[in-house]
């Protein structure tokens, strides 16, 4: 899925929210346990009450990797369901991923080639030869982990080094990789002071976004700052979501709180 066919979707659906599918079986309700697949019945369900609404959906594979063998078939299932019905959906493998070029490019070739996702979210700790096997899929997004939204980020990312913080000097450099124009950014929704000068350095590049709701970011911050012409944001929503009823009614309730969201986002589209 091209950038510009992105962007179409954003305008198309007045929303730039991205679900997290990130799914727990004890979270769950009760009733979907007596399914062949819980979690392909359960992440169906979702996505078909709230794909009119969102622009992305993310399952963080953790969540499957987990459950093993049963859980990487319940992940496919839930990518095929998407491309083959849901196309013009964009789907991000949250993977952070990240190793020498050998690995990675596995990594590449097993989420683009065989599992059939968009884009992926890798980690930069290992430089450029751990990131530019994913790069070289150009028809596919890496989302470089940039500022993220969880209490450790202050253990590395901050710190200055040669007078500049950290993920300053990470997304600077990673400008400079082949296909750079592939890269999106991770920055968390509670650091959202920090995207002024963010956009400095890439002004047009989307920002994948979680933290707003369950962890307390500020979807209106995240636009005041972080906002461009090309919208260039996706805001991710996976508890305040998919776990918004715990009954039969789940996937109603999800699409409750998925709408409330995108309304939100339509608002500030019409207002910008």
């Amino acid at each position: 899925m091209t950038t510009e066919a992105l962007i179409q979707q954003i305008h198309k659906k007045n929303s730039f929210l991205c679900i997290g599918l990130d799914v727990d079986l004890e979270k769950i309700p009760s009733h979907l346990l007596k399914e062949e697949d819980p979690i392909f019945a359960f992440n169906k369900a979702i996505i078909d009450a709230t794909h009119h609404l969102a622009v992305a959906y993310k399952p963080n594979t953790a969540f499957y990797e987990a459950y093993g063998l049963k859980g990487w078939e319940s992940l496919k299932k839930t990518i095929d369901y998407l491309n083959r019905n849901h196309p013009e959906i964009f789907t991000i493998a949250d993977a952070k991923r990240g190793d020498i070029g050998n690995t990675s490019k596995m990594y590449a070739k097993a989420f683009f080639e065989d599992m059939g996702f968009d884009s992926i979210t890798v980690a930069p700790y290992m430089g450029k030869d751990s990131v530019e096997p994913f790069l070289s899929f150009e028809e596919k997004h890496t989302i470089l982990l940039a500022l993220t939204s969880n209490e450790g980020a202050f253990d590395f990312q901050i710190k200055e080094m040669e007078g500049k913080e950290l993920y300053k000097s990470v997304i600077e450099t990673s400008k400079t990789w082949k296909n750079s124009d592939n890269l999106m950014y991770v920055v968390g929704a509670t650091k959202a002071e920090y995207l002024a000068e963010i956009r400095q350095i890439i002004p047009t590049s989307f920002l994948l976004v979680p933290g707003v709701g369950a962890q307390g970011g500020s979807l209106e911050d995240v636009c005041k700052y972080g906002m461009k012409k090309n919208v260039g944001l996706l805001i991710n929503s996976s508890r305040g979501i998919i776990y918004a009823s715990k009954k039969e009614d789940f996937a109603t309730a999800a699409a409750k709180s998925a709408q409330i969201l995108q309304q939100q986002m339509k608002t500030i589209l019409e207002n910008r």
